[in-house]
């Protein structure tokens, strides 16, 4: 196998974080790579307490699924090895040879199995935690349902992609954190003008601002859109002598 974690999401990234070519019996393969996984992935605390250990980002059990399935299943008549390659967005783990037998993903998502390696199949259930039943990709995509199995035919592989929550997790903060801001400087306007008719430069001073900033703009344009606030001079919109009110209040 080879394993390589990139910091970015391109495979033709000039640095990587880690790397390694493991080789070894099928136990020692499973072992390493799950090892390789734990100390790239981030682990998170969780509902826990701050005392506890923090758990894997994507449950291991995903890991061990799939894992197990390109040890036994991957086509061992093709020279090449297994790859697990972790991004910042993403982990792929790449088996040599497509789905054997007119298998299709599909199939595979609800529990269907052809054994390409019946032999190895055999003697696995005893090396790894492996049933042979066809149930380790159901099981994987029900602990983990953003995974997506790719069987590429024309380059004789298979293809697992596990995504990971971090940067959709920290976007989806960011984006909360930038609405809850915008709020509250919206707020912040609507309280200003209850003491009267102002103009940009005096909301902006009234907030304590230093001059009229981007943000204000966009709170005072999100404001008359909806309604809360009104122009003074609704018919020269850009006049040096505009200003803004509460709905209702027709002060000059």
């Amino acid at each position: 196998m080879k394993v390589v974690a990139f910091p970015g999401t391109v495979l033709h990234d000039r640095h990587y974080l880690d790397s390694e070519d493991l080789e070894g019996t099928l136990p020692e393969l499973y072992q390493r790579s799950i090892a390789f996984i734990k100390r790239n992935l981030r682990h998170v605390q969780g509902g826990q307490s701050f005392n506890s250990p923090g758990k894997l980002e994507v449950p291991e059990d995903v890991f061990e699924e799939l894992l197990v399935n390109a040890l036994v299943h991957r086509d061992y008549f093709i020279i090449a090895p297994i790859r697990l390659l972790i991004f910042a967005d993403r982990v792929e783990i790449i088996s040599p040879g497509h789905l054997p037998n007119h298998l299709d993903v599909e199939q595979i998502r609800y529990g269907l199995s052809n054994l390409r390696n019946p032999a190895l199949a055999s003697h696995a259930f005893h090396l790894l935690p492996y049933r042979g039943l066809g149930s380790g990709i159901p099981r994987a995509t029900e602990a983990w349902p953003d995974i997506d199995l790719i069987d590429d035919q024309r380059g004789n592989q298979f293809k697992v992609i596990v995504m990971r929550p971090a940067i959709k997790d920290r976007t989806i903060k960011a984006e909360s954190q930038a609405e809850s801001q915008a709020e509250s400087l919206n707020e912040r306007i609507v309280a200003a003008l209850h003491t009267g008719s102002l103009s940009k430069s005096e909301i902006a001073a009234a907030l304590g601002m230093r001059g009229v900033t981007g943000h204000l703009n966009l709170g005072i344009r999100k404001l008359l859109a909806e309604g809360s606030i009104s122009m003074t001079r609704p018919e020269s919109p850009n006049s040096r002598l505009q200003k803004y009110r509460l709905k209702g209040n027709f002060e000059l």
